[in-house]
């Protein structure tokens, strides 16, 4: 098992630095964006090719990000049912997910994927409007988005398997939705044992030294 860990650290080390690099492309496509706007406003001047590298980017933050954010915990989830379950249960619903669902639909989007760009690449495919780009490179950014995804998913199940059978810790990132719902938990008052909370105003006067009335 400590084999099969050092490889799911290592594929997250690689989807951490994929992620990480993807992120600023955020930065370039809103520059890319604003400035096809602004030329097209004031100089009433437009480009094919302008107008699809922000799809070309916006595809690659898309794709390239997917692993990162499954590795991050970020992915959408019903809150409001995994909330009510345990742990284990948890862990059970991801380690089954992630062989029964994720990787079978991943494997499959590879081997479709690959001759799909393997046929745009030989033909160098261009865009049909007039000025656009080539195709092939964004057609390759879909197999790579896919190819980083499973390799992540295949992450995910040994450390799930890890945690469930053998009683390794969980160093999952509990995600910007559970993070605030424990922050919020944490922020919570708690009620004494054996009674209800004390109000407000005598806790603070006893903390202040003031005798109780």
């Amino acid at each position: 098992m400590s084999a099969l860990l050092a490889f799911a650290h290592g594929i997250d080390r690689v989807t951490t630095l994929v992620g990480r690099g993807v992120s600023w492309l955020v930065l370039v496509v809103v520059l890319v964006s604003a400035g096809n706007a602004v030329i097209r406003k004031v100089f009433d001047i437009s480009s094919n090719a302008w107008l699809e590298l922000q799809w070309y980017l916006f595809g690659a933050i898309f794709m390239l990000a997917a692993a990162w954010t499954l590795q991050r915990n970020e992915h959408i989830r019903v809150d409001i049912v995994s909330g009510m379950l345990s742990k284990r249960t948890r862990d059970w619903i991801d380690l089954v997910g992630h062989l029964v669902i994720l990787l079978p639909f991943t494997i499959i989007m590879v081997w479709l994927l690959g001759p799909y760009v393997l046929h745009s690449f030989e033909i160098n495919e261009y865009s049909p409007n007039a000025g656009g780009l080539i195709i092939w490179p964004a057609k390759a950014l879909l197999l790579a988005g896919f190819v980083l995804l499973l390799f992540q998913g295949v992450s995910e199940l040994i450390k799930r398997a890890a945690v469930l059978f053998a009683g390794y810790p969980d160093e999952t990132p509990a995600g910007s939705s559970h993070g605030e719902a424990a922050e919020l938990s944490t922020l919570a008052p708690e009620e004494p044992q054996g009674g209800t909370p004390e109000p407000t105003g005598r806790a603070v006067a006893r903390e202040a030294g003031e005798p109780r009335r």
